[in-house]
């Protein structure tokens, strides 16, 4: 301990020493330390450099897969549309749940009215919006449901008599799966890596296209393009469940 003292007074003999010395020697620094002292000041208040905007690159955007960065520039062009759907085009046969968001094919025969709008001939139900222009998308999760169509229908679609096939030349557009099959309506087989849990459905009404996507990775499943001259309502089919986990199919929120 004294050693450490004996030292710590050494070295404060020194610091003494250089300061006269600098008083001696450096009148002219000295002299100028105020003006130097108020320069500082005034440089420490200026704020720091800003960096521009867009300086940083978004490495998501320049390395990302090809279907993310085409995502990217989508999504803010497209108007997430809640969708529910409407009991008064439900098919008889279906259940919808009470917040008018989800579907299941139900085990016995509702009584319902035959009002103009309901379904009569086939397990459908509608959207109780439609588009008419503008860009439109919304989700449906469909699980490991074995039977079920999705897409976009005719504002006129007959919904008492039957159709031949749920296709654009009757004024359906959407994607159908049953039992581990895809397609498109046309009957055309659709392939996909794997089993979608979700499916995304996208309207460009002024383009003519509707888009069906696996959201998880936005991957492309198929697309329909027509001209559209009358207003189309999201159009939901469903067959029974079986021994499915998934009994029911719901709009994401």
């Amino acid at each position: 301990m004294k050693s450490i003292q004996e030292h710590i007074s050494s070295l404060s003999h020194s610091i003494s020493a250089v300061e006269e010395e600098l008083q001696k020697l450096n009148v002219p620094f000295l002299s100028s330390y105020k003006a130097t002292q108020s320069r500082a000041r005034v440089q420490s208040s200026l704020s720091d450099p800003q960096l521009l905007s867009g300086a940083l690159t978004d490495v998501a955007k320049h390395l990302g897969n090809l279907s993310f960065r085409v995502w990217e520039k989508m999504k803010d062009q497209v108007h997430f549309s809640p969708v529910l759907l409407d009991p008064n085009t439900a098919y008889s046969w279906l259940s919808l749940s009470d917040d008018l968001i989800s579907v299941r094919h139900g085990d016995k025969v509702q009584q319902l009215p035959d009002n103009p709008e309901r379904c009569t001939q086939y397990a459908t139900v509608l959207g109780s919006e439609g588009f008419s222009s503008g860009k439109h998308s919304w989700e449906v999760e469909v699980g490991d449901h074995p039977h079920w169509i999705i897409g976009l229908t005719k504002e006129s679609v007959d919904r008492k008599g039957e159709i031949p096939g749920a296709s654009p030349k009757y004024g359906i557009w959407c994607l159908a799966h049953s039992s581990g099959r895809y397609t498109n309506g046309d009957g055309e087989t659709v392939r996909v890596e794997k089993n979608p849990q979700r499916i995304r459905v996208q309207l460009d009404y002024d383009r003519g296209e509707v888009c069906f996507y696996d959201p998880e990775h936005m991957t492309p499943i198929c697309t329909h393009r027509d001209t559209f001259t009358e207003k189309l309502f999201p159009w939901f089919s469903i067959g029974e469940a079986g021994d499915a986990k998934t009994a029911d199919i719901k709009i994401c929120e």
